[in-house]
Parts: structure tokens; sequence; C-alpha cells
């Protein structure tokens, strides 16, 4: 059994960043593929960047290639999401998830999921 925590989300001006965290309880965090989906206010849930299971790869949305950078520490149990010139559009509930699965960018892949923090965008 793994417990998902987020924190980090807020309020920010277009341009700004803010940086996303996930802590993991339970064991064998490092043994799991982690994962960031977004989901805004009457759309689907969706893919946002996903990292391997000792940081050597990752995986990003076509949206935010370049401006956001998904890293893990397994010391800390803990995966990040630095967003970088945040736009409006990225405005949206993030939730962290994790898999023992190879599908990284499928929701229904992921096993465990975190409660979501907001992430707001002001133009």
């Amino acid at each position: 059994q793994v417990q998902l925590v987020e924190s980090g989300g807020g309020l920010v001006q277009a341009g700004g960043s803010l940086r996303l965290s996930c802590t993991a309880s339970g064991r064998a965090f490092s043994t799991y593929r982690m994962g960031w989906f977004r989901q805004a206010p009457g759309k689907e849930r969706e893919f946002v960047a996903a990292i391997g299971w000792s940081a050597g790869r990752t995986y990003y949305a076509d949206s935010v290639k370049g401006r956001f950078t998904i890293s893990r520490d397994n010391v800390k149990n803990t995966v990040y999401l630095q967003m970088n010139s945040l736009k409006p559009e990225d405005t949206a509930v993030y939730y962290c998830a994790a898999t023992r699965g190879t599908t990284i960018d499928v929701i229904d892949k992921y096993e465990y999921w975190g409660q979501g923090t907001q992430v707001t965008v002001s133009s």
C-alpha cells in the first residue's frame, strides 16, 4: 500500500513558477514509476509527466515539454514537478500517481493516487 500526498500548489501569475511535491508513505517507493496528471474544470484528467524508477528516464506531454521538469528523490520518497513559464491553460488540479507497470501515460495503469493540489495561473 502506498499513500501519496501532494503539496506546493497555489495561485501564480502567468510566466511564473511553482514546484509541486508528492511524498509517498509505505515501502518500496523506488520500485514505482511516478506520474503527474492534471484535471481542469470540465475536462478529463490528462497526463503531464512521468519518471522511471531511478530518475534516468522522464516523459512529458507535448503541452508542457520544455517548461516542466519532473524529478525524484528516492531517499526522501518524494517526486517533484517544477513548473516554469506557467500559462493560464495550466490551471488545474494536479495529481501524482504511482505504478509498477510500464505504461506511464494512461490513467488506468496507475495503482495509487494522491488527493490533488490546485494550481491556478492568472493572466
